[in-house]
């Protein structure tokens, strides 16, 4: 039986070094995985090339994988036998699910190696289970559970990464994946906040659309056959509804094909550099959509930033991977340039100030968990602060944009009956 070479991390981080028997090169992992073991490396006793599972390594093994002519799309490759991510549509929602039933069975006690196998034959939906079959692959080859899913960048983020890389180098991954599961259904909780904000006053616009297209194109061309009938002199109001239809019918397709290039177009330079810039700086300018962009950013950033300096990332790191979730451009410029001024010394507070695009509220709060030694509680209370803001700004928003949708349609049908009952009392009064 072949005798194997390790170099592993105990549950407080230190490293081991040892060597066992196993009929292969998996069950190896599988043994180091019952000896409650991170595997660094793994060589055989005859000199084997090792496989070491450092993040550059398997870094330079994606990059060589993915400049092989096979397709990330599904195409079959005939060196390799191991699944592909790029083989189904994963995304960035398969990652709570997948780090939701990973944290269940590491806290029931089984090592994370023999987890994510389990994973890899349990789980019911395809595209997890693809998932965990790549991830099993990855490690049973000798990766360690932070590179394999640092080669599915498309479902985990960076940030996920290296809170995953802090929780094995520190023997605390149960914690730093419960944690992770709260951070990523807190951030679902908020989306589902916007978009459940956001649907009833699209269901207004919806059917006020509606009701103006059949007033103007079923309802008018039949009520002026009648008036033509009737003859006589129509009221301004009506032949002003009547002139508007009729514009409508006859330039309404090329009007909304405009309006399809226009909106094509600004959409196409939004999705550039400079153009992406130029429109969040005037996004910035507009009143209360401004104070709606800072509230969302500073609680992205108190949120993202708070849970990685909670698990251990240092400060550097964290700023740069904090930077990646703001979504205004020019507040993610003005972040870049305070991320530079802390590295050289400079206070964070003090170096956001400099920006002049967060609140005088979150630098206080930030300045005193700087003078406490300690600003993960600092963030903790503004993403609390924020989250409730945020709330009650979507609250505010989605009320006016009803109200507004509904007296706007509720005026324009008022005018619509006042036009008609005007025209058909001045018409048949001439009889």
């Amino acid at each position: 039986m072949p005798r194997f070479q390790y170099t592993a991390r105990n549950a407080g981080g230190t490293l081991v070094k040892g060597d066992l028997d196993a009929a292969s090169r998996r069950e190896a992992i599988r043994q180091i995985g019952l000896r409650n073991l991170y595997p660094v490396s793994l060589s055989d006793g005859g000199g084997a090339a090792t496989r070491k599972a450092t993040s550059r390594k398997s870094k330079a093994a994606g990059r060589e994988k993915s400049s092989e002519p096979s397709s990330r799309s599904g195409a079959k490759e005939k060196k390799s036998s191991r699944p592909r991510f790029g083989a189904s549509k994963l995304s960035p929602r398969n990652a709570l699910p997948f780090l939701r039933s990973l944290s269940e069975l590491i806290s029931s006690g089984m090592p994370v190696g023999d987890a994510v196998r389990l994973l890899s034959v349990r789980l019911k939906d395809p595209q997890l289970r693809q998932l965990a079959t790549s991830l099993w692959e990855n490690i049973s080859s000798g990766q360690s559970i932070s590179d394999a899913v640092a080669e599915a960048p498309e479902v985990f983020e960076e940030s996920t990464v290296h809170l995953i890389r802090a929780g094995e180098a520190t023997g605390n991954l149960e914690e730093i994946l419960r944690r992770l599961v709260a951070y990523h259904e807190n951030r679902n909780a908020l989306r589902g906040k916007v978009v459940n904000a956001l649907a009833y006053p699209l269901f207004i616009i919806l059917v006020a659309v509606g009701v103006i297209l059949f007033f103007i194109y079923f309802l008018f061309p039949r009520m002026e056959t009648l008036f033509d009938s009737l003859g006589g002199e129509i009221p301004a109001a009506t032949q002003l509804l009547i002139d508007g239809s009729e514009f409508l019918m006859a330039y309404g397709l090329f009007i909304l094909v405009a309006v399809i290039l226009v909106v094509l177009g600004i959409w196409q330079w939004y999705g550039t550099e400079s153009g992406r810039l130029r429109i969040d700086e005037w996004l910035l300018k507009v009143p209360g959509v401004r104070d709606f962009i800072i509230v969302n950013d500073v609680l992205q950033m108190s949120q993202t930033l708070g849970a990685l300096l909670e698990n251990g990332v240092t400060t550097v790191e964290a700023l740069k991977m904090t930077e990646n979730v703001l979504n205004n451009r020019r507040i993610r410029e003005s972040f870049n340039e305070a991320r530079g001024m802390v590295v050289e010394g400079t206070s964070l507070s003090g170096a956001l100030q400099a920006s002049e695009n967060f609140p005088e509220l979150v630098l206080d709060m930030l300045d005193v968990g700087e003078n406490t030694g300690n600003i993960v509680p600092s963030l903790k209370e503004i993403s609390r602060l924020y989250q409730e803001r945020l709330t009650r700004h979507l609250q505010i928003f989605t009320a006016f944009l009803s109200i507004g949708v509904l007296i706007m349609a509720v005026v324009f049908v008022a005018f619509i009956a006042f036009a008609i009952f005007t025209a058909v009392f001045q018409l048949s009064s001439g009889f």
